[in-house]
């Protein structure tokens, strides 16, 4: 069994005990991780404004260097709290695909993928740690390369690591939400912010077979 573990910026901290966790269970573990906190604070420190559509980061040249070399950075804090079975990967340079977005600059959606890369790590019982920048290179919403890549590579489940404990509508913790309801309420403006990618990203890996969680919500089909 493979589980799609999906680290944001933010929440890097619990990943080497999650790994573990899933690792002791059983299970293969393909990171893939964030770096929004980290890009905006170098963006700002070089005078750069952010501007975000839907989600997505408009990416120009300038900016898809600071995204680099943030992955980068964090990329190599994840694979630290992994441990030495922990084997980065740069998305754009394994094969990750990407619709281009030409809107919004160097940015793509996210399409299904297995690189080879990925695959080989797996069967290795190593733990591809995967930056979301796909060929072109083209900056990837963390959310949806996690998620195609999970759907591609025939993950059983994907799992987003939050620093929050899941899903919260109206106050309360949803223990469970079908696909169909969540994009229902993002659609209606239930949710705004980094949890809408998240929640659609969750949505389109529970309508293609994987079973999705956001912390201790679950996301099906």
């Amino acid at each position: 069994m493979t589980v799609v573990l999906k680290v944001g910026g933010a929440s890097a901290a619990g990943v080497g005990a999650a790994v573990e966790a899933l690792r002791s269970s059983g299970a293969r573990v393909c990171v893939v991780h964030g770096a929004g906190p980290q890009i905006s604070e170098e963006m700002a420190r070089r005078g750069l404004v952010p501007q975000f559509v839907a989600g997505r980061r408009v990416t120009t040249a300038e900016v898809l260097e600071v995204v680099r070399e943030s992955l980068a950075a964090v990329n190599a804090a994840v694979c630290a709290a992994i441990g030495p079975d922990a084997l980065p990967l740069a998305g754009d340079e394994i094969g990750l695909e990407a619709a281009l977005v030409p809107e919004l600059g160097f940015v793509g959606r996210a399409v299904p993928s297995a690189p080879p890369a990925v695959l080989d790590a797996l069967a290795a019982g190593l733990v591809p740690v995967v930056t979301p920048l796909a060929r072109g290179p083209l900056n990837v919403n963390a959310d949806e390369a996690a998620s195609a890549l999970a759907v591609g590579i025939g993950a059983a489940g994907i799992r987003f690591l939050t620093d929050v404990p899941g899903l919260y509508h109206e106050g309360r913790l949803v223990q469970t939400i079908a696909a169909q309801r969540a994009q229902a309420l993002v659609d209606g403006g239930a949710f705004d912010g980094g949890i809408v990618p998240k929640l659609l990203a969750a949505a389109s890996a529970a309508r293609s077979g994987v079973a999705a969680e956001i912390g201790l919500t679950a996301v099906t089909a």
